[in-house]
């Protein structure tokens, strides 16, 4: 608990510092890209603060010159730190509505290009997920973890059909990683942090055509792929 109180006592300022730096920066003219590098930054300082090392296979089998969707499992809250310094490219995080109304950090979360998705039911959640696909198709690579929620033993939860709704809108291909180790540095929903190494491992691009008439297979297809990072 002592080392996670000390870690949260210096990242909390550190978030608000690069919070603010985006903002000002994109405000003078840097761009989502100038916002992007802060938040690499960001998950590089998180990660040096904590202790945790990275490790990253399998970044050759991204596609370099379209959008994809990345999806993977979601072990414990350093897997967006550790994914914002794996993905070798600028790229975009879904996140809830809500937090683009948190002061400052909300501000900071549209400067960098994060695409907000409203979960209500209804149209509002529709035109949300038109909205998100668009951003897609335009060019913004985005991550997605199809589980919704982080795991407490480290098993794959059930998917949520979303992020596989908006991969067939999108009708980009979808880039699988796993990510090990993560839980153990920082369990879900406690305040306990240990030093370690987060492993990530991308898998080969997997297609969307049809997948709109078929999303059942294309999960079962993610998932595969997901736990064979596991075993490699």
């Amino acid at each position: 608990m002592l080392r996670a109180c000390f870690f949260l006592l210096f990242f909390i300022p550190y978030t608000l510092l690069m919070s603010i730096a985006a903002i000002v920066g994109t405000l003078a003219g840097g761009g989502i890209g100038f916002g992007h590098g802060c938040a690499r930054l960001w998950s590089r300082g998180g990660l040096f603060l904590a202790g945790v090392r990275l490790a990253v296979a399998g970044q050759e089998q991204i596609p370099p010159s379209v959008p994809v969707i990345f999806m993977g499992n979601h072990q414990g809250n350093f897997d967006i730190l550790a994914l914002s310094v794996a993905i070798p490219r600028q790229f975009s995080w879904l996140a809830k509505a809500e937090l683009f109304r948190v002061p400052i950090f909300g501000a900071a979360m549209r400067r960098a290009g994060y695409i907000p998705l409203d979960r209500s039911h209804g149209r509002r959640s529709v035109r949300s997920m038109n909205e998100a696909a668009e951003r897609i198709k335009g060019g913004a690579s985005v991550v997605v973890f199809p589980e919704g929620t982080r795991t407490l033993d480290g098993s794959l939860l059930p998917f949520k059909r979303g992020g596989f709704l908006l991969a067939g809108r999108a009708g980009v291909p979808i880039v699988p990683f796993t990510i090990r180790g993560s839980r153990e540095i920082n369990p879900r929903n406690r305040l306990h942090l240990t030093k370690g190494t987060i492993t990530i491992r991308f898998g080969a691009p997997i297609s969307t055509k049809n997948s709109s008439k078929d999303a059942d297979t294309l999960m079962e297809r993610v998932k595969s792929a997901i736990l064979a990072g596991f075993e490699e």
